[in-house]
């Protein structure tokens, strides 16, 4: 969602807070703002420029002023269209201190009429403007203490927060405080960084701490202390990141998110590599559960359907996924589920909250993410990586994928260790996902006939994806993929319910995308492709290459290599992410910035 950084040190601040927000360009945003203390003694002032749009014009509007403190924002609009008046940074009524906000406050309007009863007057239509106005007069009472100030402001909102606070009259300071939205503090040589995101500060930095709920944060250029809200000390080891910030370029390619598709050969890697460590710390009774539940949202979610046919294949034990944003709302089971929570940033609230309603349950708990330190590791029991490196494109895509071969892994070590699986299956999985990282290899090699079937696909508007068995799951990523970046609007369906609604809406407009697989639900995919071309619609087959009998169905085939129909999951979600990529750069499409999306989902 919103974006943030803080800077305070030695360097011109201006430049790293536009440079680091630009990193944090992919989480979505609709307006951007800077505020920083220029100037020194009784010529000390506070300059706050904001804009619509991209952060290009907010950069237009900046002039160098040697601050050498600071604050930026990215703002995804949850209350209040998008405009100026709206972006971030907020205001006192001085103005001396500024405000930038990720989150939601839930009792603004009540705090709001309180305030203009006292004389405050807003601007804006946003719930974040509240704060500067509560910190303002919390600081009139207390004699000038900007962290007291913050700290009892803090505690009257209601919601999701994550601030950081400049004031005119401290210089030297700044303020950051945290509820269920990240927060992350960096620390340089004699500076001090803090940020909604780990890749913003990259650049400057490989030192980290993750702030948690209810923290406060006193942040100087040469020291950073975090306390509770109660004023209790905090002592957290500083978290070291090695992640380069080559791996958060584009490294030559046009947009990130065809760097992160390409890069998936090595993310896969890394994951397998990464596994052996993990696979020998796993607690053996992971084995003694007679119910599985994957809580997930979006492409988590259909990495988790098919981890549900993999678990139930390896280990025979029934396996329910949810969403997360319904999982907290639905009734508990008799059963103890061992509860598994995926999120590629580790910071999707919604996951966030069900999986301490999964702990509140007494569940075990284990969380499958991508960022080392991220909320979701201190919410759950176990945390599995998956290694992929920064992914920056806001339509995942290396790290769905590292999401499934984590399925694999897990749902194969399991029933291995129960005994469902013999030691040579076991094995042959690990065989099967090193076949298919040359799978996706060879996709990538050979692309040009995704690019001429992009061609053909860029001028329709709606679309449907048909799947069958472990490929259903897939047809919904395609379907996702497609209407994220390319705005066509598409359906993902079991291929066997279009008798049930779908035949209604098929047409010559209408083309249909195929997964096809050897196993035993080839023929009546078969037939499904049959039905689909009898109502005029036209027809994508995917399909492992070799196949001669698709041909008799229809002419538009895209092929893969084949490494068994068990892992080719992985290898057609890569082949659908670079159709959907190619059709959306044929539409002129934002890829790396869909409208109206942002890459982690840190509000409910």
């Amino acid at each position: 969602m919103c974006g943030i950084v803080g800077y305070i040190g030695g360097q011109e601040a201006s430049g790293i807070l536009i440079d680091a927000l630009k990193k944090l360009e992919y989480r979505g945003y609709d307006s951007s703002g800077i505020a920083m203390i220029c100037g020194n003694g009784a010529g000390r002032e506070l300059v706050v420029r904001k804009s619509s749009g991209y952060i290009s014009e907010l950069e237009s509007r900046m002039e160098r002023c040697g601050a050498r403190i600071g604050i930026s924002h990215t703002r995804w609009a949850t209350h209040g269209v998008p405009n100026e008046i709206n972006a971030h940074p907020h205001t006192d009524s001085g103005p001396s201190l500024a405000v930038v906000h990720n989150g939601i406050i839930d009792n603004h309007l009540s705090l709001k009429e309180e305030l203009i009863a006292a004389g405050h007057e807003f601007l804006s239509e946003t719930d974040s403007e509240v704060i500067p106005h509560l910190i303002e007069e919390e600081y009139k009472g207390n004699g000038g203490d900007l962290l007291e100030a913050v700290r009892s402001a803090v505690k009257r909102l209601e919601g999701s927060y994550a601030l950081v606070i400049v004031h005119r009259d401290h210089p030297d300071l700044l303020i950051s405080a945290r509820e269920k939205s990240p927060m992350v503090l960096g620390k340089g040589v004699k500076e001090s960084f803090v940020a909604s995101d780990v890749t913003a500060l990259l650049k400057y930095t490989n030192r980290f701490l993750f702030m948690e709920d209810g923290e406060i944060a006193r942040i100087e250029k040469d020291s950073v202390k975090v306390e509770k809200l109660d004023g209790t000390p905090v002592e957290r080891d500083w978290t070291r990141v090695d992640w380069s910030i080559e791996d958060a370029e584009k490294g030559g390619f046009e947009h990130y998110m065809l760097k992160e598709i390409f890069e998936q050969p090595r993310s896969l890697h890394q994951s397998l590599s990464g596994w052996r460590s993990d696979e020998k710390n796993l607690p053996r009774d992971l084995v003694q559960t007679r119910l599985v539940r994957i809580v997930a949202c979006g492409t988590s979610y259909h990495a988790g359907l098919v981890g549900k046919y993999l678990f139930e294949r390896f280990t025979s034990i029934p396996t329910i996924v949810s969403m997360a944003s319904e999982y907290r709302f639905a009734s508990t089971t008799k059963e103890d589920p061992l509860m598994m929570f995926i999120t590629q940033s580790g910071e999707t609230l919604d996951t966030i909250m069900a999986a301490r309603e999964a702990r509140k349950r007494g569940s075990r708990t284990v969380a499958i993410t991508n960022v080392v330190g991220s909320t979701i590791t201190r919410e759950t029991d176990l945390t599995l990586y998956l290694r992929s490196g920064p992914e920056i494109g806001v339509a995942a895509s290396k790290t769905f994928t590292s999401q499934l071969m984590m399925m694999y892994l897990l749902s194969s070590h399991i029933g291995y260790n129960m005994g469902v699986i013999s030691r040579e299956e076991y094995r042959a999985v690990e065989r099967g996902l090193r076949d298919t990282i040359r799978s996706v290899e060879g996709i990538l090699d050979e692309n040009d006939p995704v690019k001429e079937q992009a061609e053909w696909l860029k001028d329709f508007e709606n679309a449907f994806y048909l799947g069958r068995y472990i490929n259903y799951p897939t047809a919904l990523e395609g379907a996702l993929k497609m209407k994220e970046i390319s705005y066509i609007h598409c359906e993902g369906y079991p291929a066997g319910e279009l008798k049930h609604g779908p035949l209604a809406l098929l047409t010559d407009r209408t083309p249909v995308i195929a997964i096809v697989s050897r196993d035993h639900t080839y023929d009546k995919m078969l037939g499904n492709i049959g039905e689909c071309s009898a109502r005029g619609a036209p027809v994508l087959a995917i399909v492992p290459e070799g196949d001669r009998e698709v041909r008799k169905y229809t002419d538009r085939i895209l092929t893969y290599p084949d490494p068994g129909s068990m892992y080719s999951p992985i290898s057609v979600s890569v082949l659908l992410q670079l159709l959907a990529y190619y059709t959306a750069k044929l539409r002129g499409c934002s890829i790396d910035k869909p409208r109206n999306l942002a890459k982690s989902v840190t509000v409910e």
